[in-house]
């Protein structure tokens, strides 16, 4: 079979049949078997890459939103950028796993009065131009993290946490650790004057879990486990602390009490390239007199086990 013609490359990856039509490509052409059509009038380019065996959920279900943003955004007008969850999943941030039978749409919004999208596949909003702040240092345009949180108020609470959790992440200095300095994508004082400027859906909501967004969490497990002792009353951990004793640095924990020498530290399946490490790291924390709970997702599911264990461990 003949491999089919080379396609202008300045068409892209994904790109609007109009577009590929003024550059003489024929109708023939767009009809080619390496073409994907994901939406009305757009074709992308099928990649030979298949998704990782072991990839986490969190991720995956990320990385196909983004793919749904970056194929429908030929279609753009002006005033049209994405929002909601497709905007959360651009900047990076965490999501609730969708259910499998769920389809997982792209959100576009108009800005103002122009008309909304028609198209298959997309879930269109308007947005208000006083609550809405729209950013294009992505190369799309996309509602800013602050505008984007405050529009997911329909989220389950801990969910919501977790996702101003990321929002806000300051990169602070420490053993080891990347992007030091980098900004925060938001900070909490962003997020509460977006609340602030008008009627929101999820506005009580969005008003307590503020409260809760703390800026060194680093991932959506630990926002939920931390969230989750918080709701049973009990402490609150310190986050991604570096550890030290008289020998030099014995590493960094996910979750800790300092004055009883307690560590929690969630094990998922970005640890799996990195298990050796982590048995030495806690065999260390073991040996200097810490106690340590190993919290996995079965764990996590079981918050009693989960709880009754920490409260053994602080002795309350």
């Amino acid at each position: 079979m003949p491999r089919p013609r080379r396609l202008p490359d300045a068409l892209g990856s994904s790109f609007a049949v109009r577009d590929a039509q003024a550059l003489g490509v024929s109708a023939g052409r767009l009809r080619g078997s390496d073409l994907l059509r994901p939406y009305s009038g757009l074709r992308t380019r099928r990649s030979g890459s298949t998704p990782e065996r072991d990839e986490d959920p969190f991720a995956a279900q990320r990385r196909i939103r983004v793919e749904h943003a970056l194929a429908y955004a030929p279609r753009l007008r002006p005033g049209q950028y994405f929002s909601h969850e497709t905007a959360a999943a651009l900047w990076g941030g965490p999501l609730p796993i969708a259910r499998e039978d769920a389809t997982v749409g792209v959100h576009v919004s108009t800005l103002g009065d122009g008309p909304l999208v028609r198209a298959a596949g997309v879930v269109r909003h308007r947005g208000d131009p006083r609550l809405v702040r729209v950013r294009t240092d992505l190369g799309l345009p996309v509602a800013s993290p602050a505008s984007t949180w405050t529009q997911m108020g329909h989220l389950p609470f801990f969910a919501l946490v977790a996702l101003g959790d990321h929002f806000c992440r300051a990169w602070r200095p420490g053993v080891g650790r990347p992007h030091v300095g980098k900004p925060q994508l938001a900070t909490v004082a962003e997020l509460r004057a977006n609340i602030g400027a008008g009627r929101r859906l999820g506005g009580p909501m969005l008003r307590e879990a503020i409260e809760w967004i703390r800026e060194d969490s680093w991932s959506p497990r630990e926002s939920e486990l931390r969230c989750l002792i918080r709701a049973a009353g009990l402490p609150e951990p310190q986050l991604n602390v570096d550890l030290f004793d008289g020998a030099g640095f014995l590493g960094c924990v996910d979750l800790v009490y300092p004055a009883r020498k307690v560590a929690i530290e969630y094990l998922g399946r970005v640890h799996a390239n990195s298990w050796g490490a982590d048995v030495e790291r806690l065999a260390r924390l073991r040996a200097a007199g810490w106690t340590v709970i190993e919290v996995t997702a079965e764990l996590l599911a079981d918050p009693a086990e989960l709880l009754g264990r920490i409260r053994r461990a602080l002795g309350l």
